[in-house]
């Protein structure tokens, strides 16, 4: 199926983002007290215990995203499924950076240079991905399959562009 997508956005959501899952799953599950003291560019000090809990069980959903993309686009030659999958990727990132700025503040969220790894991971790499998502549904990489034409004229159909 992957073969279906243009060839930046192909590797934006099949190999980048996958490990920019992983690296996520690996920080919350193997690192938590790393993982949420670093989650603000002032460090926090001190936290409830249960956010360690919080913090391993968020690395889980990071490990759910990961299998998620894996499966969906390594498996279906549906364009129309790999669209619904990168607009409900689109909305989460929206909700993602909503509440990394709305917790940090609006000068920490814009003072790029006071970002620390996390903040980098919660906007930076979220916005590029946005921004990526954002270009394909508007065609800036050009289209998805489409119908073309073998050696001897029959038209051979590859997925359409849906949504």
């Amino acid at each position: 199926m992957t073969s279906q997508l243009p060839a930046f956005p192909r590797f934006v959501f099949t190999i980048a983002e996958p490990i920019s899952l992983i690296s996520g799953t690996i920080g919350a599950v193997v690192l938590p007290r790393y993982f949420i003291t670093a989650q603000t560019p002032t460090p926090i000090l001190s936290f409830p215990e249960q956010s360690l809990l919080v913090a391993q069980q968020l690395g889980n959903m990071y490990f759910l995203a990961f299998l998620l993309g894996l499966f969906v686009l390594h498996s279906t030659t549906e364009i129309k499924v790999v669209r619904s999958y990168l607009w409900a990727l689109w909305l989460a990132d929206i909700g993602h950076m909503a509440v990394t700025c709305r917790v940090l503040g609006w000068e920490e969220s814009v003072n790029i240079l006071r970002w620390n790894e996390m903040t980098w991971g919660n906007l930076g790499a979220t916005g590029f991905l946005f921004a990526v998502r954002s270009l394909y549904f508007l065609g800036a990489f050009g289209r998805d399959g489409e119908d073309e034409e073998d050696k001897r004229g029959r038209k051979k159909t590859r997925a359409k562009k849906e949504l």
